[in-house]
């Protein structure tokens, strides 16, 4: 017969050690819940939901944060050293603080225009990248090389010191933080603004310290009127504007015939991109206009309820083509406008943006396609493109766009110079 006597006991053992490892069963109901969702939305939904649990139980959240704990600023006590300025005839030497870069940042690109500016300009730049998990300053530097070859700066790790320069310019709240902590000699600090960030994320820990980060007093260089309305609105902060530019070497009409369909640049985990409300819009636009492709680039989609192109990584001028054969796109973005809305222009491509008082105030061009953000506002405005399509549409479309960076690229020159050499 079997000993009962020893089931008992190797349970009550493998039970002291679940309570001593802080292991915890599923209850009755948790595991009658994950049956039921089984049931009814399958076991994909069942393995988004255990990893959730896991994900939430051994707080992952936490590396999402972009800083070491140790470089978090506080404008509240903040005391940096003083620039007494460089002479007017000297050239400068000026830190970029960034983050890795990856191929196709847009973000990124914008920053390399004006590090290249400034070099052309006879200044000498060097990038300090910030990685608070540690990655190599060489791996990160091969990446700029092969996606950004007209840089010529010096890479370092911005861990082992961010003094030396006589400009340092951050990119991102998150650099803005380091910026003011590990800095102990005098230098010229700039913060080149392309979103307003604290909308990157719910009122909160991660917003406050965004925001906090464009009062450390360094000189605040914002791409445009978006970003410096929200500093003096939100933050009560003065800036410099630099304008926006297209890059029309690369982004042009080249398809004058005739066109199909609408694109997309997906996003799924990016929030201000405004990937679930371009799913519904574009569910929605399916079924008004079923014969109408669906292109997609970037990450990957999920769980799409209409057929789509996918296209996999896409050069700039692999962009230009897919944009030259599609009637519009969607540039959606809530923290500043998308480059991506006026690079379509370019193209012939009538791109449909959220609206808002602010995204309007850089896009001023009269084929723009504002759409209310909501699935039949983005709809609506995606149909009445594909309805007033013509090929003069396009040409029209082209024909009024930004020519070139190189306004932007003279502004924030001018602006850092300024800064530097009044000290």
């Amino acid at each position: 017969m079997p000993d009962h006597r020893a089931g008992s006991a190797g349970g009550a053992t493998a039970t002291r050690n679940m309570q001593r490892w802080n292991v915890k069963l599923p209850s009755v109901h948790r595991v009658s819940q994950t049956v039921a969702v089984a049931r009814a939305e399958g076991p994909r939904a069942v393995a988004q939901r255990l990893v959730r649990r896991a994900y939430q139980g051994i707080g992952a959240a936490d590396l999402e944060f972009p800083l070491l704990p140790e470089d978090i600023a506080d404008s509240g006590s903040l005391r940096l050293p003083s620039s007494a300025g460089v002479s007017g005839s000297d050239p400068l030497t000026i830190g970029w603080l960034t983050t890795p870069p990856s191929a196709g940042s847009g973000g990124h690109t914008t920053m390399f225009r004006m590090v290249e500016a400034l070099e052309q300009a006879g200044h000498t730049c060097e990038l300090l990248i910030y990685d608070r998990y540690g990655s190599s300053a060489r791996s990160h530097e091969a990446v700029i090389r092969a996606n950004w070859p007209g840089v010529r700066a010096a890479v370092r790790d911005a861990r082992q010191s961010v003094d030396g320069p006589d400009v340092h310019i951050v990119t991102s709240w998150g650099t803005a933080h380091v910026l003011a902590r590990r800095v102990r000699l005098p230098s010229t600090r700039a913060y080149f603004v392309q979103d307003y960030e604290p909308y990157f994320y719910p009122r909160g820990s991660l917003y406050a310290l965004a925001e906090d980060s464009y009062r450390f007093g360094f000189t605040c260089l914002a791409l445009g009127n978006m970003v410096a309305e929200c500093l003096k609105r939100e933050a009560n902060v003065q800036s410099v504007l630099v304008p926006f530019g297209c890059d029309t070497s690369v982004y042009s009409l080249t398809n004058v015939s005739e066109r199909s369909g609408v694109v997309f640049y997906t996003k799924p985990d990016v929030s201000r991109r405004g990937y679930l409300l371009a799913m519904l819009g574009l569910a929605e636009f399916h079924r008004k206009h079923p014969d109408q492709p669906i292109h997609v680039y970037g990450e990957h989609p999920r769980g799409l309820p209409f057929p789509v192109v996918r296209h996999a990584t896409m050069t700039p001028a692999g962009l230009n083509e897919l944009y030259n054969h599609s009637i519009a796109g969607l540039a959606m973005s809530f923290t500043n406008i998308s480059l991506v809305a006026e690079e379509m222009l370019a193209a012939g491509a009538i791109p449909i943006v959220n609206d808002s008082e602010l995204s309007r105030a850089d896009l001023h061009h009269p084929l723009v396609g504002w759409a209310r953000p909501t699935p039949s506002g983005i709809a609506g405005a995606l149909s009445s493109a594909i309805d007033g399509y013509s090929n003069s549409v396009s040409a029209s479309a082209a024909a009024g766009v930004r020519r070139s960076w190189s306004t932007s690229q003279q502004a924030l020159v001018t602006a850092v110079e300024a800064a530097a050499y009044s000290g």
